[in-house]
């Protein structure tokens, strides 16, 4: 009868045998107090990270990743405890973020306590997030994949990297969750069943209703944004990213419904539209260009993302046109510092001869990307309307005279450089020396 008094006691301190035992042993020499610590065992599944056999340091650096555990969002209550049955369970599902391994993933529609947990082959809860506590999730393919891929991504409230994170979430901060699911392809196709991630999306949709979010998955669509550049893998495939960097990373921007997401490597980044303050478009070259996004918190941060292809430039600025986000490229914050590398521009002003100074405005990114172009655009026209060979004839082949006096005596209409011609004709008989010199008889200058 201890025994099944005694289950929620054995989960709470599964991660601490010697305490566990001292607790038994207490409720062995007084029965009485085994309500008291049942209430106390009760209360720490409801308020502290998933119960777990290991030690408590490797089950403190566990939590630490998992964006959920003690102090994040109200941590996972019963949904750590596998007493909670699952409504749909998915064996053998790669996960990326916050663990990179295969595990079980469930979906827990109990309204109050459900949400979403990923469980390790022996039945052990790793990590999990209560549906109360998602922000967004988001369906996306991953690109630039032979077989057809799609990431999962489900961001908790203050887990989108990007706005500041409240302070009593500060230790732990709420960290997304991100698995894979490949579409079955030849004999794994199941006929009569989508292949695609369909069935797994309209099955979180049903959990995230019966829990009252209001929240739905998130695909990214054509109306929103396509990109402009053909995928080689799959030519005729629509794409809906845009690759891109971010310092030493690289990664991938979607622009969807709800606002743009930056993935697939921690930290992701998702901006809703409500924190974006401007979008402004920098280092502007010939193929690519930067993209600059102005945060509306207090510090205004700026996220740059760069590498774009300039491909994808037309396509993203109507996505920024559609959802009405300020166009900051030509405030005056950016405007570039002048170089002074080109001398002011001089004009008369056509009353009394006098010239006068036009310094102009200063010259902004965009100006001088477009400036730089034309520059280098013309060189090439210069360089193409070039001809080595109508240069030689042009110029004639009478260079460096002064060294062909020994060549034919008899030609006739040589003119000097200061314009003075040669009288004309040479007199016959030279005559030679016995030295082999040579003496011009008769030359009349």
């Amino acid at each position: 009868m201890a025994g099944a008094h005694t289950q929620e006691i054995d989960l709470a301190f599964a991660g601490n045998h010697e305490l566990r035992k001292r607790v038994h042993a207490a409720i062995d020499q007084n029965p009485t107090q085994i309500t008291l610590f049942r209430d106390i065992s009760s209360y720490m599944l409801n308020h502290t990270s998933p119960a777990s056999a290991e030690p408590a340091t490797k089950k403190r650096k566990l939590d630490d990743s998992n964006g959920v555990s003690d102090g994040a969002i109200g941590g996972l209550g019963r949904l750590a405890s596998t007493d909670m049955k699952a409504w749909r369970s998915y064996p053998s599902v790669s996960f990326s973020i916050p663990q990179r391994k295969k595990l079980t993933l469930e979906l827990v529609t109990n309204k109050a306590e459900g949400g979403i947990r990923g469980l390790s082959a022996d039945g052990k809860v790793e990590f999990g997030i209560a549906w109360k506590d998602v922000d967004q999730v988001f369906c996306l393919p991953v690109p630039e994949k032979a077989k057809r891929q799609h990431n999962f991504v489900v961001l908790p409230i203050h887990g989108d990297g990007v706005n500041p994170v409240p302070e009593h979430l500060k230790a732990s901060p709420p960290e997304a969750i991100v698995w894979t699911f490949e579409e079955a392809t030849g004999k794994n196709i199941i006929e009569g069943e989508d292949p695609g991630p369909g069935p797994m999306a309209e099955a979180i949709h049903h959990c995230l209703i019966q829990a009252g979010t209001g929240k739905s998955v998130i695909f990214p669509t054509a109306e929103d944004f396509q990109s402009a550049i053909v995928q080689n893998h799959r030519k005729g495939e629509k794409a809906y990213h845009v690759k891109a960097h971010r310092g030493s990373k690289d990664g991938y921007l979607f622009l969807t419904s709800v606002g743009i997401i930056f993935g697939f490597k921690k930290p992701l980044l998702f901006f809703d539209f409500s924190s974006i303050n401007s979008i402004s478009y920098t280092a502007v070259l010939r193929n690519t260009f930067n993209l600059v996004i102005t945060t509306s918190n207090p510090s205004n941060q700026e996220i740059e993302f760069a590498m774009i292809d300039q491909a994808d430039y037309p396509g993203i600025q109507e996505y920024v046109q559609k959802h009405e986000l300020q166009d900051a490229s030509m405030a005056a914050a950016r405007r570039a510092k002048k170089l002074n590398v080109n001398p002011p521009v001089e004009k008369r002003d056509g009353t009394n001869g006098e010239s006068k100074v036009e310094d102009g405005d200063e010259e902004t990114e965009l100006e001088k990307a477009a400036r730089l172009l034309q520059d280098q655009e013309d060189e090439d026209e210069d360089e193409e309307d070039y001809d080595p060979g109508s240069e030689g004839e042009s110029e004639g082949s009478g260079e460096d005279s002064d060294d062909e006096e020994d060549g034919d005596g008899g030609e006739e209409g040589y003119e000097e450089a200061d314009g003075e011609e040669y009288e004309e004709g040479y007199e016959e008989g030279y005559e030679e020396a016995e030295g082999g010199s040579e003496e011009m008889e008769g030359q009349q200058y």
